[in-house]
């Protein structure tokens, strides 16, 4: 069997001095990645600046997005978010009493992934 399989709740180092990133899936044009956090945010003065478009749920937690224009959005379990390529943000903050779990999709800026 070529399938590969895990538990997005599964396998979490328990050094989590740093936010862990983890591809679960990539491919040409998609990647699927976990993050796990742990009261880890961006430091002020840093942002995000993808080339392409990033889907992002919370699966445990919460988790708060600052834009660059100054507006904030909170998402907790089961929100998700689109954020288009090249709109600048942050994580502002993650619960600091458990975890933030993650589950981020980049795709394309171009298109090539339909949308339903």
């Amino acid at each position: 069997m070529g399938s590969k399989r895990g538990n997005i709740f599964g396998e979490i180092p328990e050094d989590l001095t740093n936010e862990v990133f983890e591809d679960i899936i990539a491919s040409e044009g998609v990647r699927i990645e976990r993050i796990v956090s742990d009261g880890h945010f961006t430091p002020i003065g840093d942002w995000y600046d993808q080339a392409e478009n990033e889907w992002v749920t919370v699966l445990k937690g919460e988790g708060v997005i600052e834009y660059y224009d100054g507006t904030f959005v909170t998402l907790g379990v089961g929100d998700y978010i689109d954020i288009p390529a090249h709109i600048k943000h942050r994580v502002k903050s993650t619960s600091e009493s458990s975890l933030t779990i993650w589950l981020a999709v980049f795709y394309p800026k171009d298109g090539s992934v339909q949308t339903l």
